[in-house]
């Protein structure tokens, strides 16, 4: 049994997970967070303090629901859904159990109670007084401006919510934009993504009910634990970046042995994100890993960006940073590069250790895309 809240003892007995478990979730959450092993307790008891949780209104405008769905896919099931269950999700499209009256219903009553945390997925038009998206005969605008009146604070999730994403890429014929063009007076962060990572989620919200706060941003309000290093540093590929053994077409022997990606367009040398480390699918790869490139999804205008055109790298760093490139590596071998594999499968079994080194190693420009 659990020693804190009876309500979160109850359900996470119901589903099997033990106390060691829950804890080695919450040392998890800190480490993601980049955050000393010292804060796991404090995390521990922010969880089981029923009365630090807000509820959550998912709002869902232009989008393909690419959000919800890597949401929805991070559930076997897992303690993210505990966290969400207890969170008390008021007000969900997709998923809610209401609908018609009776949702819009729950939707009013969390937003007249106030004090709500308001999580947005997809752009808001302005064109035509917005009139290119519109739930329950309300636009968009008016909807995110209601529900964020007495918020406590927004999370804009994914690309499109950000950004502005897909809708937003040329020519943009609905006048799409993201949150934070529309809403500035409370606190706002940008899960970009194309979807965002739900353990990102998970761990954005888990430090807002531990601290009564976002994370640390850069300047699009992205939280640093997921975008203040570059792609390029932490790629398993890097290595063969470094030796000058780049895929020159799809499928070559490069491609088939894990050679670079970067002639092929690949965008991890300007990108930030923390894929290498916390992957997709439970940990269990990433685009880079997978054979494919790169296209910095996290990035505003990253649509209008040509997928299969190498990035200039010097906007990422100057050459004077560069590492030396051996055309014919004297110190990589068969051993060595089985070595680096290995460690990169245990940076994402041990997802609180990979993380706490990679904040130790020092920030990249958070600047940067």
């Amino acid at each position: 049994m659990f020693n804190g809240n009876h309500q979160l003892d109850t359900i996470l007995t119901s589903k099997g997970i033990s106390r060691r478990k829950f804890l080695k979730f919450c040392a998890a959450m800190a480490g993601t967070l980049a955050l000393p092993y010292s804060y796991v307790p404090r995390i521990a008891k922010a969880l089981e303090d029923g009365a630090k949780r807000p509820p959550l209104v998912w709002l869902e405008f232009q989008d393909c629901a690419g959000d919800t769905e890597s949401l929805l896919r991070a559930s076997r099931p897992t303690i993210e859904e505990v966290i969400l269950d207890i969170l008390s999700v008021d007000y969900h499209e997709t998923i809610m159990a209401a609908s018609g009256h009776l949702a819009e219903e729950a939707l009013n009553q969390t937003i007249e109670a106030g004090g709500h945390l308001v999580v947005v997925e997809g752009s808001i038009p302005l064109k035509d007084e917005g009139i290119y998206c519109c739930i329950a005969g309300r636009t968009a605008i008016d909807i995110l401006e209601r529900a964020t009146a007495k918020a406590a604070a927004v999370i804009a999730v994914g690309s499109c919510a950000a950004f502005g994403g897909l809708p937003k890429a040329k020519p943009n014929p609905t006048q799409a934009v993201g949150v934070m063009d529309l809403v500035d007076h409370i606190p706002v962060i940008n899960l970009s993504g194309c979807p965002m990572n739900v353990a990102n989620f998970t761990a954005t919200v888990v430090h807002y009910l531990t601290f009564g706060d976002f994370p640390a941003v850069d300047d699009k309000k992205r939280p640093l634990f997921a975008h203040g290093q570059i792609i390029h540093d932490n790629c398993e590929r890097r290595g063969h970046f470094n030796a000058g053994r780049f895929v020159k077409e799809w499928g070559d022997e490069g491609h088939r042995l894990g050679w670079c990606l970067y002639e092929m367009g690949c965008k991890g040398p300007v990108a930030t994100f923390n894929c290498p480390s916390v992957r997709w699918n439970d940990g269990l790869n990433w685009p880079v890993a997978a054979g494919h490139g790169c296209i910095a999804c996290a990035a505003p205008d990253f649509f209008d960006r040509p997928i299969y055109e190498p990035v200039d790298i010097q906007e990422a760093t100057p050459p004077s940073f560069y590492p030396a490139v051996e055309q014919e590596p004297r110190s990589v071998t068969a051993s060595t590069a089985a070595a680096t594999g290995a460690v990169g499968g245990l940076i994402v079994g041990a997802v609180a250790a990979g993380a706490i080194a990679a904040s130790r190693s020092g920030n990249s420009d958070p600047s940067q895309e």
